[in-house]
């Protein structure tokens, strides 16, 4: 098993930053890519951005250019910078960690980013 520890989320006006960040524990020889999900309320849950553990990353065509994922192995933390937030970055984000495969899936418990003036 993999646990997922979120932080960092809360509330910021528009064009603000935050970070987000989850640290891994438990199984972590298991996990092969980290990520952020998110779900806004009524929609359904999306990636945000993902990384694998060969540096690999993929991000939303929504937050390319604002937003950038990265990890530091030795603290088993994945980190999400975001800036130029946007309304409609508001949503609760969740941390995710694959193993091979997508064969085993963990989540963290969601972290709350609102972007409003």
């Amino acid at each position: 098993q993999v646990q997922l520890v979120e932080s960092g989320g809360g509330l910021v006006q528009p064009g603000g930053s935050l970070r987000l960040s989850c640290a891994a524990s438990g199984s972590i020889f298991a996990i092969d890519a980290m990520g952020w999900y998110r779900q806004a309320p009524g929609a359904q849950r999306e990636l945000v951005a993902r990384m694998t553990n060969g540096g690999s990353t993929n991000y939303a065509d929504s937050v390319k250019g604002r937003f950038t994922i990265s990890r530091d192995g030795a603290k088993n933390t994945v980190y999400l910078q975001m800036n130029s937030l946007k309304p409609e970055d508001t949503a609760v984000y969740y941390c995710n960690a694959d193993s091979l495969g997508r064969v085993s899936r963990y989540w963290g418990q969601g972290t709350q980013v609102t972007v409003s003036s």
